[in-house]
């Protein structure tokens, strides 16, 4: 029998009151008979803001995403907004993905939004999140809504929130709002819309930003080179099937072949395990349309269509995944070579990527003379970045969970733009007799050979939560002294935001914001990184390791001691 605890039995009864409807209270009582373990977990904290905005199971509860939840987080952003922009009529633009809810949440927040006074411009039907972004610019609002969980399970559904800048939130926004959130009592929700304030939005957006896309990820590539492209595209039953395929369309691809069995928008993502392009199984059946149509790249994103996968065709013509940070080397590679050869680079352009990415992309920018700027996980950094350094050009910027970002017309990574952009890069290659596999290649050849790992580790739940806090405390409490035999020299830590050198014992200033990250520093350059995931009940591990590669030739040799080198490091951290 599972004893429910005092504190959260209170929070379950304010919830059998008269503010919340009779459906939901029902499902509370059904829960407390049937499943005290679950109405548990449904009530035992506040649903809190992580990297990707708030992001959390389907139900009832202060730990659920429910009208009751988003409404409240409305209510306060509300108050903010007037707030903030005293004299203004508030604008916010809402989107939404396929999952489960999200059009009938995306209704509540508009009403709530109206309810208050703010101008709503609600997508009339599911969009991709950078659309989110690039509208919030293009119709001059204030703030952003999409509801999405991203590539989290069906069961999940999130709320990110956009500034003016078309970035995600960050501080002071961040915090000043979540504290207008948690003054307020579920009763100070106004629920009654006021129709009035909402219009819908669709095909007009939807031509200027697929137009955007196009300008901002075309780069002078020949249509014979185009036409000689063939291309496999999946959307993994997301919103991108929205876009993608017309902004190809749009710059000139005509060789599109896309997974029909994936196309439509289904929020239970019947034919993946996961519909997150990270995972080599969520692209199996477009690998296998490629091999029938003999394609020479592979594109999936994930349900919102912010990240993407790519695999390609390498020297012995099999079709191989690229991760996330081969991805980014590449078309940041790309990227500066076309501003080189438009005469483009001044001194006054940059770069940007994130703490747990590979550090050969800082390498790789200062061989073009471009400032390359690491911030924390999540693209709101980035395009906080881009906010702060309006005398700078930014030209392009990701991550390593499958993120890019090309300009700043969208404030967020775009996997829309993205996708051209990859088969640009590729058309390109094949058109000058090399390949996007060779032209990774030799970036190593000529920077050196970096090879990046990830192990993440699920902990769900309570229980899964303290131990996830847990093993944070115990690592900074009794930090690695070696990995793999390798003496750690240095160590990062993000939520004390100190880098401490480990020979000398001399301790410096970290100057971003304060993170629950730890970074580890070997004698061999090797990098181990600690983060627990702040949108999926995950602690995670990235792994970093390098040598030099001579010649393209000993590709596949030096690739085997890399990985066998990580394989050691997994065994040597026990998380194998």
């Amino acid at each position: 029998m599972i004893h429910i605890k005092p504190e959260i039995l209170d929070r379950i009864n304010s919830w059998l009151t008269p503010t919340f409807d009779e459906e939901t209270q029902q499902t509370i009582k059904d829960s407390i008979a049937n499943n005290p373990k679950d109405i548990q977990e449904s009530f035992y904290k506040n649903l809190e803001f992580g990297t990707g905005g708030m992001r959390g199971i389907m139900g009832v509860g202060t730990n659920r995403i429910n009208k009751y939840t988003l409404g409240k987080n409305t209510q306060g952003l509300s108050d903010y907004l007037h707030k903030s922009f005293p004299n203004e009529t508030p604008k916010a633009v809402i989107a939404y993905d396929c999952r489960h809810n999200s059009k009938s949440l995306a209704k509540v927040v508009a009403d709530v939004f109206s309810a208050n006074g703010i101008k709503v411009y609600l997508f009339e039907d599911l969009r991709p999140t950078p659309e989110l972004s690039f509208a919030l610019k293009h119709l001059n609002c204030h703030c952003g809504i999409v509801l999405t969980a991203s590539h989290n399970p069906p069961e999940y559904n999130g709320y990110k929130v956009y500034w003016r800048d078309g970035g995600q939130l960050v501080p002071p926004h961040d915090n000043a709002i979540i504290n207008e959130i948690e003054s307020l009592d579920y009763t100070d929700i106004k629920f009654e819309a006021n129709n009035d304030l909402i219009q819908y939005i669709g095909k007009e957006v939807d031509d200027a930003f697929i137009d955007a896309s196009v300008r901002n990820g075309s780069f002078n590539t020949p249509q014979a080179a185009k036409d000689d492209l063939t291309i496999v595209f999946t959307s993994l039953h997301g919103t991108s099937i929205t876009a993608v395929p017309e902004t190809l369309k749009r710059a000139g691809y005509k060789n599109v072949h896309i997974v029909k069995e994936q196309e439509v928008p289904n929020g239970d993502f019947p034919t993946v395990a996961s519909p997150n392009p990270e995972e080599p199984a969520a692209l199996k059946m477009a690998l296998e349309l490629a091999e029938k149509v003999n394609a020479d790249i592979v594109i999936g994103t994930d349900p919102d269509c912010d990240r993407l996968g790519i695999a390609v065709r390498n020297t012995k013509n099999e079709l191989q995944l690229l991760n996330g940070n081969q991805t980014m080397l590449v078309m940041t590679q790309f990227l500066l070579k076309q501003w080189e050869k438009q005469g483009k680079i001044t001194g006054k352009e940059f770069i940007a990527s994130t703490i747990v990415s590979t550090p050969l992309l800082s390498t790789l920018a200062a061989s073009y003379n471009v400032e390359s700027k690491i911030v924390l996980t999540g693209f709101k950094w980035i395009a906080q970045l881009i906010h702060e350094n309006k005398n700078l050009n930014f030209i392009g910027g990701g991550e390593e969970s499958f993120g890019y970002m090309v300009g700043d017309f969208v404030r967020d990574k775009d996997a829309v733009t993205s996708t051209l952009l990859a088969c640009e890069i590729a058309a390109q290659a094949n058109a000058n007799g090399s390949s996007v596999y060779k032209e990774l290649i030799d970036l190593y050849v000529e920077h050196g050979f970096y090879k990046e790992h990830l192990i993440a580790l699920t902990k769900k739940g309570i229980e899964g939560a303290e131990e996830i806090k847990q093993m944070m405390i115990d690592a900074r409490e009794n930090p690695l002294t070696e990995v793999n035999g390798s003496k750690v020299t240095k160590i990062e830590d993000y939520q004390l935001s100190v880098s401490k050198n480990m020979i000398t014992g001399e301790e410096s200033p970290i100057n971003l914001p304060k993170s629950n990250v730890l970074i580890y520093y070997t004698e061999d350059g090797t990098q181990v990184a600690l983060r627990p995931s702040g949108t999926e009940p995950k602690i995670k591990f990235y792994m970093s390791v390098n040598t030099n590669l001579n010649s393209a030739s000993e590709y596949k040799t030096v690739e085997a001691q890399l990985d066998k080198k990580i394989a050691a490091i997994v065994k040597d951290m026990k998380l194998s």
